[in-house]
């Protein structure tokens, strides 16, 4: 019988010991784990780069499908894992989706794997 994936929310900030304070307990462990695995993928951690570097502070799906000459639905499917993540926040106006990180999600997962990262 195939096992259940675990149903975890990752709204907020992931929030629990680095790393590298000694060993994490399970759920620990599978928060960062959730995140890290979100990211994980080429377009996007290029999705994450567009966002940041834009000078709106944020894109639609429409002109980060031109930019990464992909279809938008691939795109809607890559911020909906980034959204489930609590990575990225998505706002409808009107007829677009305008998406924005959320640094302070990017930044605790940093400071989980680093204490020293942001410091």
């Amino acid at each position: 019988m195939p096992k259940a994936l675990p149903v975890i929310d990752m709204s907020a900030p992931v929030c629990c010991a680095p790393v590298a304070a000694g060993p994490l307990n399970d759920s620990d462990a599978l928060q960062i784990a959730m995140r890290l695995k979100a990211i994980a993928d080429p377009v996007r951690v290029k999705i994450v780069s567009y966002l940041f570097s834009s000078s709106a502070g944020e894109q639609s799906s429409g002109e980060l499908a031109a930019v990464l000459e992909l279809s938008e639905s691939t795109v809607s499917h890559h911020l909906g894992q980034l959204r489930k993540a609590g990575l990225v926040i998505s706002d409808r106006r009107g007829m677009n989706v305008f998406h924005r990180v959320r640094p302070e999600s990017l930044r605790a997962l940093c400071v989980v794997l680093d204490p020293n990262c942001c410091t």
